[in-house]
């Protein structure tokens, strides 16, 4: 189904080609040229919301001028300035705890306007839907050369019911596509297959438009795909199905924490190493219900994966996402995973040509920063008891002693010290006179042994 873009009464919209595809997009440049405010300084993250706003402005139905201009006073005011915004995810990704509801829901509104005499074809989902089957696969076989198959296979015997109507549900609804059981888990198959990082559909007029590809999804750690450039974060199965429906998310135009990486990692450390001390600093920092982007010279050093796992880590680190702008890797990571060749090239010409793109004076003003020399991150554990605990590896033992000492309850203050070093003192005096009376016991009958054998007197 084609995207209901606004008015723009700015008359923002400009014209790419880029090898054999000319499409359409809603230019940050011309909106400046506009005179709407100054964009040139602002995060990617949040251009990714102003080209939102530019795209579906309708006179202030849902989105005015004033809410773009809102975004260049953002960065004058040095990077807060908390105004309501009406917000549209190009996008819908649902796993099937949540998904299959959504799909009954749509079924009963399609039976409700049959009821009404109308046209059942017309109720479909307004944004791209995809629904990955990832939550209920049972392990009943394993350590054969078949348990995966025999696995998938007793699912769908299991819940034949449920794929039945998950199939006719993607032949009968547009916008909406089932990623069957056994692919693997919805953020993977989001962050290998389905993300675009720019996204392209036929607005009402027929012309085909590229914008940013964004998201929300009915799973916490739907920011995995940050890592990509593509903004997305999760929420619950109520907004997923409003969103689906065409109703903007509601929100606040956030604060963007900007997170300078530097240096390289060493040898013998890991991403996991890196994302510990990147949660255990932004927690400290505090994000909550704030974006955070990565910028810095260091990100030539750091591959995708590595930075999908920092976005999957967002819920741990309490921001809306942990966003990575789009540079060389991504393009890389694209084609790597088998993307479409003239879907890269028009990435890396959209980025360019609309401010998206990190090359080396990329700069912009955040709301506050924090720096990591990456050269600086040692091998580590999470833990004892949160996945989002730092602990260096030198630092394990006494971790662990302190994991003992917390879940026994050991009072560990000071005249409980004082008192317990006392009492430790004592006993160890006691020890020690025990094992002298032992070892007393044990060598004495040899000592006289050895005086009736003639040895040497005193032995």
């Amino acid at each position: 189904m084609p995207i209901e873009v606004g008015k723009d009464t700015s008359k923002t919209r400009k014209h790419l080609t880029v090898g054999d595809q000319s499409v359409a997009y809603y230019s940050i440049p011309a909106a400046e040229a506009a005179g709407l405010g100054n964009f040139e300084r602002l995060p990617a993250s949040l251009k990714v919301v102003l080209e939102n706003m530019l795209r579906f402005e309708d006179g202030g139905r849902t989105v005015s001028v004033d809410d773009i201009k809102a975004f260049g006073e953002w960065a004058d005011k040095g990077g807060k300035n908390p105004r309501e915004i009406a917000y549209r995810p190009a996008r819908v990704l649902m796993q099937d705890f949540t998904g299959v509801p959504a799909v009954v829901d749509l079924a009963a509104m399609r039976d409700g306007i049959l009821g009404l005499g109308g046209d059942a074809k017309k109720i479909n989902p307004l944004v791209p839907v995809d629904l990955v089957i990832d939550h209920s696969v049972m392990i009943d076989e394993f350590g054969n050369p078949r348990a995966f198959q025999m696995n998938v296979e007793r699912e769908y015997e299991r819940n034949i019911e449920r794929y039945q109507f998950l199939k006719w549900g993607q032949t009968a609804f547009e916008n909406f596509r089932v990623v069957p059981p056994g692919t693997g888990i919805c953020h993977q198959a989001n962050l290998e297959y389905l993300a675009q990082t720019v996204w392209t559909d036929k607005d009402q007029a027929g012309e085909m438009v590229a914008y940013p590809d964004t998201l929300v999804g009915t799973d916490s750690h739907t920011t995995m795909v940050n890592g990509a450039a593509v903004l997305g974060w999760g929420v619950g199965g109520i907004e997923a199905e409003a969103a689906m429906l065409g109703q903007p998310i509601s929100m606040l135009i956030p604060e963007v924490v900007g997170f300078k990486l530097t240096g390289a990692m060493v040898e013998g450390t890991t991403g996991t190493d890196l994302v510990l001390k990147v949660v255990e600093m932004l927690r400290k920092h505090g994000v909550v219900s704030k974006f955070v982007e990565f910028y810095g010279d260091g990100l030539d050093n750091l591959p995708l994966a590595q930075r999908a796992t920092i976005a999957n880590m967002a819920p741990e680190y309490g921001a809306t996402c942990g966003f990575f702008p789009i540079d060389a890797e991504t393009l890389r990571y694209m084609e790597q995973t088998g993307r479409d060749k003239d879907r890269i090239a028009l990435v890396e010409a959209y980025a360019k040509e609309n401010g998206f793109w990190r090359g080396a004076d990329y700069d912009p003003i955040y709301s506050s920063t924090l720096e990591l020399d990456m050269s600086t991150i040692v091998p580590a554990i999470s833990g004892p008891k949160r996945p989002q605990d730092y602990v260096p590896l030198t630092a394990a033992a006494g971790a662990f002693e302190d994991g003992v000492i917390d879940f026994r309850g050991i009072d560990q203050s000071e005249e409980a010290l004082d008192g317990r070093g006392r009492r430790l003192r004592a006993q160890g005096r006691q020890r020690r006179d025990r094992v002298d009376h032992l070892l007393h016991q044990h060598l004495e009958p040899l000592r006289h042994d050895r005086r009736g054998s003639g040895g040497p007197q005193g032995a």
